[in-house]
């Protein structure tokens, strides 16, 4: 599977896996996640960066909250865990020099959306790779919430199933959220290198 990961991002600069951790631990993402989203624990996300970072709901409607390592649960470990051997592959295998992965909870309400962006700030150029790992049970093409890929010959939907993971270069691949009919959980990260 991260052979695959690293020859796709290589050939086209994104990658769709299924399955990339078991259902089990997507429940249990999936888990905690509604149980902090109830405690109230998910802000607004803002965009920009700096100065110029602000809760725009026009433009980006999810809420989230970051996750840490030192104070991560069982699931949340396992999942780091995930990420670190695909981090290690993709060095190995593509030579990107990533040094980090940070990540966040989102949750986007029914209707929310995220216009289309690119992932990498203007002034800081170490976000190389965008991961989103999707924590959605039964999600069917009629629920909506596609990440819509723009792509050098079109564009690409992928639909929000548990398991699957996207992967895309950070500065390349412009990307947006369409509006989905009921809840889209997702855990949202970055690979990252030296500035």
């Amino acid at each position: 599977m991260i052979k695959t990961v690293s020859d796709a991002i290589a050939e086209y600069g994104w990658c769709e896996t299924k399955d990339f951790v078991p259902i089990g631990q997507v429940r249990a993402l999936a888990e905690e996640l509604r149980g902090q989203w109830g405690a109230g624990a998910l802000k607004h996300a803002r965009v920009g960066a700096g100065r110029e970072r602000r809760v725009r709901g026009e433009v980006r409607g999810d809420h989230i909250v970051w996750l840490e390592p030192p104070g991560a649960t069982p699931a949340q470990q396992l999942c780091f865990e995930r990420f670190e051997t695909l981090r290690l592959a993709l060095n190995r295998e593509l030579q990107l020099g990533l040094l980090g992965f940070e990540c966040h909870f989102a949750v986007y309400p029914p209707g929310a959306l995220y216009r289309r962006h690119l992932d990498r700030f203007a002034t800081d150029d170490r976000r190389t790779l965008s991961c989103v790992l999707y924590l959605n049970e039964g999600w069917s093409a009629e629920d909506g919430g596609a990440l819509r890929l723009h792509l050098d010959h079109g564009h690409r939907d992928v639909a929000p199933h548990g398991g699957t993971l996207v992967v895309f270069l950070s500065e390349r691949v412009e990307h947006e959220v369409l509006p989905a009919r009921r809840q889209r959980l997702s855990l949202t990260g970055w690979f990252t290198r030296r500035a």
